[in-house]
């Protein structure tokens, strides 16, 4: 007898694209099972409708979760890790996968922002990404099984006076240090995404510390600080603004983020 695998044991993209069209079909067939005992059910209709709504609420977290589950462990293409070290030839091949991981972390903030705007922060990351989005069918068939849409490139950047980038790097700096389980308001250490440019000595790159409160900032202008994420009071940084909480809105609303309107300051950079 043939062995027939079990729903876990399924590659990913079958998994979501089953999920995914059991998600569209749910509210057709819930309305449709409604319709025909309504006369039997009378007021049990009601009840039947609300176990909808929760079976659709239950399907789409279900569906996120094996989405970053595919974020985390799905391998990339190979060719990447080749062309980054093309690239930047003084990576060794354990560097080009910290580099492919580090972009991992920015693909997850774009998730768990519910596609909501994220900056790149890394310059070495971001010419992973710009590698793989060359190679279009492939990419587009990715962001697919990922994220259910194409995600467009954007340049690396640093905080600067666009609100809307500010909020976009937050929340990168948000969703990366809760990967790694740091605080990102008092952060211990840089999560893997803002520290690889320094690591690497990228030419042009963006040099992150966790707290510049422990350095010279006159002697070191081109250090940016992880801790001014956090900073809701202003400060430097030409009087830049974001949305939300300081976290361009990722905090107040739990593990998919939010798109709050208060908030304020771009700290000290």
């Amino acid at each position: 007898m043939a062995h027939i695998p079990s729903f876990d044991q399924l590659p990913f993209r079958r998994r979501i694209q089953a999920l995914r069209w059991v998600r569209i079909l749910w509210w057709p067939l819930v309305l449709l099972i409604a319709w025909g005992l309504r006369a039997r059910l009378g007021g049990a209709v009601l009840a039947l409708l609300f176990f909808g709504v929760v079976g659709w609420a239950a399907l789409s977290g279900w569906l996120a979760s094996l989405r970053r589950q595919f974020l985390r462990e799905a391998q990339l293409p190979s060719f990447l890790a080749d062309k980054v070290r093309e690239a930047y030839p003084q990576l060794r091949p354990r560097d080009a996968d910290l580099v492919l991981h580090g972009l991992r972390q920015f693909f997850l903030a774009h998730s768990r922002s519910k596609h909501q705007f994220v900056a790149m922060p890394s310059k070495i990351a971001d010419a992973a990404w710009h590698e793989f989005i060359l190679h279009t069918r492939g990419y587009a068939r990715w962001c697919d099984i990922a994220f259910g849409r194409l995600l467009h490139h954007t340049p690396a950047e640093v905080l600067g006076k666009s609100a809307r980038r500010n909020d976009g790097l937050r929340r990168s700096w948000y969703w990366a240090c809760k990967e790694e389980s740091i605080d990102p308001r008092k952060p211990s250490r840089l999560p893997l995404l803002f520290a690889l440019d320094a690591k690497f000595a990228v030419a042009g790159g963006f040099a992150y510390v966790a707290d510049c409160s422990a350095i010279d900032k006159a002697a070191r202008s081109d250090v940016y600080c992880g801790s001014s994420f956090g900073n809701e009071g202003g400060g430097g940084g030409g009087g830049c603004g974001g949305d939300a909480q300081g976290f361009g809105g990722s905090e107040s609303s739990g593990d998919g983020g939010g798109d709050g309107d208060g908030g304020s300051g771009c700290g000290g950079d």
